[in-house]
């Protein structure tokens, strides 16, 4: 296990190709307020790594800046090879249409049936036929073992079909790095393994990374390779989960322990 340094030095050049994720001395404020306080970190291709932290930690701030939603006071953000801190608007959307997200709520269209939901983020982001679409939503949906779901609505699918879908969702315009904010909150446990194994999947079966906010310990055992602990706006801690729950650190061992 590693236990980051606070003041690190960094050059400031492009990571390596096999680094898809790299933050460097990551500064953020609102008003008085610091959230994140000099974050380093760093994901490899191909694997999964997982940010846990107590509440307001600062984790999905953190997300927030390597999709370029917020800029830092101070610092370098990375993502595939592009410092996105410094892209313009439509640089940053391109980058952006390579990753995937899955939020809490999954955020579809309650309006909209499954394969519309799908449809519309082709429609409005490729050049394919209808037929084309149509092909790659039906075998999107048999991945995600929900092909009989095309036709339904939001509101007609289980908890745990919903986070299937928006996985689904998450994945039809084929990104290289997936982002997760609490993919498995509200889900029972044979759901959150569900999920959990689809996001193992994605990593063995289509190579695409992810970083993952949690607090779920058993969704953080299926998918983790690397595990980062965020605490007072620092990444403190980094190495496998079973490293981080063993540590005799004790602001870690609370985190693990529940108290």
């Amino acid at each position: 296990m590693e236990i980051e340094a606070t003041n690190p030095t960094r050059a400031s050049h492009a990571p390596s190709d096999e680094t898809i994720i790299a933050l460097r001395d990551v500064h953020k404020s609102f008003g008085p307020k610091a959230v994140l306080r000099g974050v380093n970190l760093e994901v490899q291709k191909g694997t999964s790594a997982v940010v846990m932290g107590g509440s307001g930690s600062g984790k999905s701030v953190l997300i927030k800046h390597i999709v370029g939603l917020l800029k830092p006071d101070q610092g370098e953000v990375w993502l595939l090879g592009h410092r996105v801190d410094q892209l313009d608007d439509d640089a940053l959307d391109r980058v952006r249409l390579s990753a995937g997200y899955l939020f809490q709520g999954g955020a579809l269209f309650d309006s909209m049936t499954v394969f519309e939901n799908m449809e519309f983020f082709l429609h409005r982001h490729t050049d394919l036929s209808a037929a084309e679409r149509k092909e790659r939503i039906e075998e999107t949906l048999a991945w995600v073992n929900l092909a009989d779901k095309a036709s339904s609505y939001p509101a007609e699918l289980s908890g745990g079909q919903r986070k299937r879908i928006g996985l689904a969702r998450s994945i039809i315009l084929q990104p290289q790095v997936m982002f997760y904010d609490e993919p498995t909150t509200g889900l029972d446990p044979v759901s959150v393994r569900t999920v959990a194994e689809l996001i193992v999947r994605l990593r063995d079966e289509r190579g695409i990374s992810s970083v993952t906010i949690t607090h779920d310990l058993l969704c953080a055992k299926i998918i983790t390779d690397r595990a980062h602990f965020l605490h007072h706006g620092r990444i403190v801690a980094s190495g496998s989960l079973a490293e981080l729950r063993t540590t005799p650190d004790p602001v870690l061992q609370e985190f693990f322990e529940g108290t």
